[in-house]
């Protein structure tokens, strides 16, 4: 009898459009309230990068745990502000960037300055949050990373804990200690987001437990940087700790043992998913805990992805669900046919960059994921069960259906929300924003209500409802 022989492996081919089809505009509109503005603020140093000149480079508006009607937001610039429930003027509850000078910087990259904070869930009965920011200079020098930093490291990122000795005080009073450092050898991509599951219980192995996002430093996977993939190094990951704990290489916090590589050679404990280029925001749905992470692509793809324990992004291999070539830096290229063999984990949506004709295959096209939240709140019911995210750069705000967000399966639609002003009018976010470069970024309160944030003005809007709006932008 005749041997058969093993079925060839179709090759990749290039693909120039990797997401043909367009968002569907949809006929939901937004309607806003303006619910904050904030002081200008300036980078340290002066920055040379004018997508830094902002007027205040707010990022993010959370509750603070058991205390539903204070809410917070970090300016990458330095300070930390709360408001109460009404908006309005906040006020500075702590400066970073002076606790850290002349070390902490926030003028150079994208990826610098006081990146965010996450509230202990305790936080009401022991006063714990956490920051992270990122220092230069004589830090690079005299103070040495935990875990293994990148050649040529240009800065550090550093978790602090923080202990308020009133956690009712508008102003932080109280101490502070270092839990973790990591250094980067460039300077965007590095930690984004640090945050605790907010809909976890005492009794949920989850609880208490921070994850953070960290990038692959900027490297730039044309020179050869496999950072993401490398499991004995943090860079291109998302990590979990224990804050609390202390069973870490630097016994300053814990290494969870449900993490998935905790106990096996050559990697390390703190990891909890990888193969990451610039993991921008991730949050959990309410209802459900699915983990979504909003994930920021070099060439072409900006993606969302459902995160389980151990799941593999695919970065610098895969860019979205296409092969990232390092020597083409043109075109993505299709899966292998033997793709399954590796186990990456695909997004449940994506949009693509779609540049203008013209524009050389290598420059920035001026697109970027912000990662957002599924709505469970119950005041704008239209919205309920869809996952907002948007374009940070344009201001162009999307959604999907969580429920067609499924893993292993085709891309969720993509549908293009509008939004109205006072009167009905349609507008973008970047006329609200005063700049065709919006830095667009969501926040939530502990309703389950949104907000949107933007850089350019340093202003907060309120998600307030919805109207239905005809392709020509009018009521209808």
């Amino acid at each position: 009898m005749a041997l058969t022989a093993p079925p060839a492996v179709a090759e990749s081919v290039p693909v120039n459009d990797p997401i043909p089809e367009q968002p569907i505009v949809s006929n939901l509109a937004l309607t806003l309230q303006e619910f904050a503005q904030f002081p200008k603020s300036e980078p340290t140093p002066a920055p040379t990068d004018p997508r830094l000149m902002r007027w205040a480079r707010i990022n993010y508006i959370g509750a603070i745990p058991g205390q539903p009607g204070r809410l917070y937001t970090p300016d990458l610039n330095g300070k930390l502000y709360l408001l109460d429930r009404r908006g309005g003027t906040p006020h500075e509850y702590l400066d970073i960037g002076a606790t850290f000078a002349p070390d902490f910087v926030s003028g150079r990259g994208l990826g610098t300055g006081f990146g965010f904070v996450a509230f202990h869930p305790q936080f009401a009965r022991n006063g714990k949050f956490y920051t992270v920011h990122s220092e230069w200079g004589a830090a690079l020098t005299t103070k040495v990373p935990d875990l293994t930093a990148q050649p040529n490291t240009r800065f550090h990122a550093i978790i602090d804990e923080w202990t308020a000795t009133d956690p009712r005080a508008d102003t932080f009073s109280g101490t502070h200690r270092e839990i973790l450092r990591l250094g980067f050898g460039g300077q965007i991509h590095a930690i984004q987001q640090i945050d605790f599951r907010p809909n976890a219980f005492p009794w949920d192995p989850d609880y208490g437990l921070l994850y953070i996002a960290a990038g692959d430093g900027g490297q730039g996977a044309g020179t050869g940087n496999d950072d993401p993939q490398d499991l004995a190094i943090p860079q291109g990951k998302i990590l979990r700790i224990d804050p609390l704990g202390t069973n870490s290489a630097n016994g300053k916090y814990g290494i969870p043992a449900s993490n998935p590589f905790v106990g096996q050679e050559g990697k390390i404990g703190e990891i909890y998913a990888y193969g990451m280029r610039d993991p921008h925001r991730f949050s959990w749905d309410p209802f459900t805990s699915r983990m979504f992470l909003g994930h920021i692509g070099e060439h072409a793809i900006e993606a969302v992805y459902e995160i389980r324990s151990g799941d593999n992004l695919g970065w610098p291999n895969r860019e979205g669900n296409f092969v990232f070539s390092k020597t083409d830096r043109c075109h993505l290229y299709t899966l292998p046919d033997d793709d399954a063999q590796f186990g990456y984990n695909y997004p449940v949506a994506a949009f693509d960059h779609d540049p203008p004709p013209g524009l050389p295959c290598t420059a920035d096209s001026g697109h970027a994921m912000s990662g957002g939240f599924v709505y469970r709140g119950f005041r704008v019911l239209p919205l309920f069960g869809k996952y907002l995210f948007a374009d940070l750069v344009t201001g162009n705000i999307y959604y999907t259906n969580s429920r067609e967000m499924r893993r292993g399966e085709q891309r969720a639609p993509t549908h293009q929300l509008q939004v109205v002003d006072n009167t009905g009018k349609v507008v973008t976010m970047a006329d609200l924003a005063g700049s065709p470069r919006v830095d667009l970024r969501f926040g939530r309160d502990a309703q389950g209500e949104l907000y949107l944030l933007s850089k350019a003005n340093g202003k907060i809007w309120k998600i307030t409802g919805t109207r239905c709006v005809n392709s020509q932008g009018e009521p209808s």
